[in-house]
């Protein structure tokens, strides 16, 4: 499934484009990748890193919607950006339209919240679990993911389970990280008074994990391929 010099990609939720431009490395400068994201700020961002990339491309658009020409697309890729569909049959329907019949769909979305221990010990530590978005865990039952596809007109369907132990450093490092993104990040930010109380939290949790130079949390997620 992994792209060709040549391709032509559509890379889905592509938020400041670090994935855009491995995939334009992937498939050269006679290749094409477009990123659709529906935030400005992360686009313009994304915008300034493909600067000199001639073969890059953006759209901000809801994906569901876009309007590429039929046929158009060798892979449809996307790293956790395909979980907010209004209507995600709509949507996979509306990506297998635009792939050529030889085409691969390929992306990377979350398993259930009680298997990420990335995302649960920071919420469970802050006590902040009641007020979960539960969005990024919409394709969490690796049936519901079949059946979508399988309605969109997708073939040769797999979903494969993977556990990775993740992390951005020490302990400080991770506290930045784990209150500025995932579904704890989200909550502090609309809510920026329970910061303090949570860092305190959060830092004694991971703290008690006695691996303080260096924290590592599991992240599970399905990786999901298909033909149109």
């Amino acid at each position: 499934m992994s792209p060709r010099i040549g391709d032509a990609v559509l890379d889905i939720g592509c938020g400041a484009g670090q994935s855009v431009l491995q995939l334009a490395d992937r498939v050269g400068p006679v290749g094409r990748v477009t990123g659709v994201d529906i935030a400005p700020t992360l686009l313009a961002v994304a915008h300034r890193r493909a600067v000199g990339r001639s073969h890059v491309d953006f759209i901000e658009c809801d994906a569901q919607t876009l309007a590429l020409p039929d046929r158009s697309i060798d892979c449809v890729f996307s790293r956790f950006g395909v979980m907010a569909f209004r209507d995600p049959v709509a949507a996979f329907s509306n990506f297998r339209r635009m792939m050529r019949p030889s085409g691969r769909l390929a992306f990377v979305c979350w398993r259930s919240l009680d298997e990420n221990e990335l995302d649960l010990l920071p919420l469970q530590a802050a006590g902040l679990e009641g007020r979960l978005d539960p969005t990024p865990f919409s394709f969490a039952d690796s049936g519901d993911i079949q059946t979508t596809l399988q309605a969109a007109g997708f073939q040769q369907i797999t979903t494969q389970a993977h556990d990775e132990m993740v992390s951005s450093g020490d302990l400080d490092a991770m506290i930045v990280v784990l209150l500025s993104v995932g579904p704890l990040g989200k909550i502090i930010r609309e809510n920026p008074t329970l910061r303090a109380a949570a860092e305190r939290r959060v830092r004694a949790a991971l703290a008690a994990r006695g691996t303080q130079a260096a924290v590592t949390l599991n992240a599970a997620t399905w990786v999901v391929t298909a033909r149109p």
